[in-house]
């Protein structure tokens, strides 16, 4: 497929519901492209590579955060949130970058982080000055115990207590994340009115949607109660790595407030009056991710989606996990829609994570493209990069440091884009980049696998296409999901159009039943054609069949 045809191809539908079974493809814009020389990528240098994006056909791009900001924690600490910090350019930069990619049929999503700022922020500069001031309760502020210790037993998910200490209000601030990332107070009327503002200021420079960082911690108990014990067996390191004593807590007063429904309810009513418009919010919960699913992607009155975890976790997905996924997702979340993700730029790539072969990595990424609900993309994943080996003196990520060498932080998954294999920056940029390039990546360059029919980059365009050319993939209904051993099998259905999906799941060879009815194989993909008898799968195989 060549880059002009899948630009084509990757015209975005015209209805509002694009989203829904939409194809996103993530961009860490750090490590995206370097238009500048210095070794940083910028909003320039996606704009320079939105072909190689639009050529994969999906449907959208999500930028992570690009706002002016102290880069504590790499731009999701915000100090400005009308502006472009200048590591990444201008808002004409940005400006460039919309008009650019609506013209390759791209929508622009960008990272909103409403939970909370930097303390370089002028808001919090003002609410820590005083108790009286005009954004005295901007942050969440509270008195210490009488022995002067914290509020309450609150943990920040980067380590230690989640409150720290101001000397000028002789108050405590919350910070679910780093010390330098202090709490918004959203019970405070005139902080949804500012956050809702910035909101409408990006839509009317053109953005499609957003994804919203941290979208269950918007809102603290107002009381400030102890978080209860969490029981060992139900424990769980997907929101924040085995070592931190985060997941001795169940987060129930922290975070997950029945406030939050209201406030996206008007946020909703906002992103309407841009029709087509469209949010996916993070939930970062362990426990109670599928609940608030639902009830954040509810009747129309919050985000079209929830960025779902469950595909990130450490252990391999199975044939069982997926079915129990999607069975406690109907029962929490029957009218909700998930986006699914195998990699982003929190967690090891999955292709190292879970030890995939190349043959496997192929059968995930197609199964994600069959799966019902939406689709992210993490850059990189359509090349097969592994997870890169980041050594200690080379580490920025914060939270790497912190719990080095237990857990070696998210830098693994972040290192540049390999574009070429003409020298060891990979064409990201023309001097050393702020993460070194992994060796074994250069091999796996966009350059690399261009025109080979069977690459790995060739594969994930097939499957995206698959996506995008059967709207029962992307928008119908999804039966008869059933786990024998390592074989998952099930039926997207629209009423008209049926689709039945096998994958092996495991090393092994299997061989599967096919439903009643004749079916053949799907062009392209699968190519396996049923027999009498059903089919065989080789070990990772997998097989797409339409009903005829």
């Amino acid at each position: 497929m060549t880059a002009t045809n899948a630009a084509h191809a990757a015209q975005p539908a015209t209805e509002i519901d694009w989203w829904r079974g939409g194809v996103i493809y993530q961009i860490y814009p750090r490590s995206f492209q370097d238009s500048t020389g210095d070794g940083i990528g910028d909003l320039a240098g996606i704009t320079a590579r939105l072909p190689h994006v639009a050529s994969l056909g999906v449907d959208a791009i999500w930028i992570s955060p690009f706002f002016t900001s102290p880069m504590k924690d790499f731009g999701y600490d915000v100090s400005d949130y009308r502006d472009v910090d200048e590591m990444f350019g201008t808002l004409e930069d940005f400006d460039r970058l919309v008009t650019e990619a609506h013209r390759l049929g791209l929508r622009v999503m960008i990272d909103l982080v409403l939970s909370h700022s930097s303390d370089e922020h002028p808001w919090f500069k003002q609410s820590r000055i005083s108790r009286d001031n005009a954004r005295a309760d901007w942050y969440v502020w509270a008195d210490p115990k009488p022995d002067g210790t914290p509020p309450n037993n609150w943990l920040s998910i980067f380590g230690g207590s989640a409150w720290s200490w101001n000397g000028k209000r002789h108050q405590y601030y919350l910070h679910n994340f780093l010390s330098s990332q202090p709490d918004l107070n959203l019970h405070t009327p005139a902080v949804q009115d500012e956050l809702l503002d910035v909101t409408r200021f990006w839509l009317e420079r053109g953005v499609d949607g957003f994804r919203l960082d941290t979208i269950n911690f918007y809102f603290a108990d107002k009381e400030l109660r102890d978080n209860p014990a969490l029981p060992p067996e139900r424990r769980n390191a997907t929101i924040a790595p085995s070592v931190n004593p985060y997941n001795h807590q169940e987060h129930i007063y922290s975070k997950n407030q029945p406030e939050n429904l209201d406030f996206l309810k008007r946020f909703r009513a906002l992103l309407d009056e841009f029709p087509g418009a469209a949010a996916v919010g993070e939930v970062g919960d362990a426990q109670l991710g599928m609940e608030l699913l639902g009830q954040y992607t509810r009747d129309g009155q919050g985000v079209q989606m929830c960025y779902a975890f469950d595909f990130l976790a450490p252990e391999r997905l199975t044939a069982d996990r997926v079915v129990d996924v999607f069975g406690h997702l109907e029962t929490a979340a029957p009218d909700g829609w998930a986006c699914w993700a195998f990699s982003n730029h929190d967690v090891s790539r999955h292709v190292t994570r879970w030890h995939l072969t190349e043959a496997g990595n192929r059968m995930y990424a197609t199964l994600i493209s069959c799966l019902r609900g939406s689709v992210c993309f993490y850059q990189g994943e359509e090349l097969g990069l592994t997870e890169a080996d980041v050594a200690f003196e080379d580490l920025q990520d914060p939270y790497g440091i912190q719990f080095w060498p237990e857990f070696k932080g998210r830098d693994g998954c972040r290192t540049p884009m390999v574009w070429e294999a003409s020298n060891s920056n990979a064409g990201f940029s023309d001097v050393e980049p702020w993460l070194p390039v992994a060796p074994e990546h250069l091999n796996r360059a966009v350059a690399g696998q261009e025109d080979r029919a069977d690459s790995m980059l060739n594969h994930y365009r097939r499957i995206i296409a698959l996506r995008t050319d059967n709207t029962v993939l992307r928008k119908g209904d999804q039966t008869d999901l059933t786990a024998t051993g390592d074989l998952l099998t099930f039926i997207r259905t629209d009423g008209t159009d049926r689709i039945f999906c096998a994958f092996n799941m495991g090393e092994e060879p299997v061989q599967v039943a096919l439903p009643l009815g004749n079916w053949t194989g799907v062009d392209g993909i699968g190519a396996t054609e049923p027999g009498q008898a059903g089919l065989d799968l080789n070990g990772w195989g997998y097989a797409v069949l339409r009903a005829s």
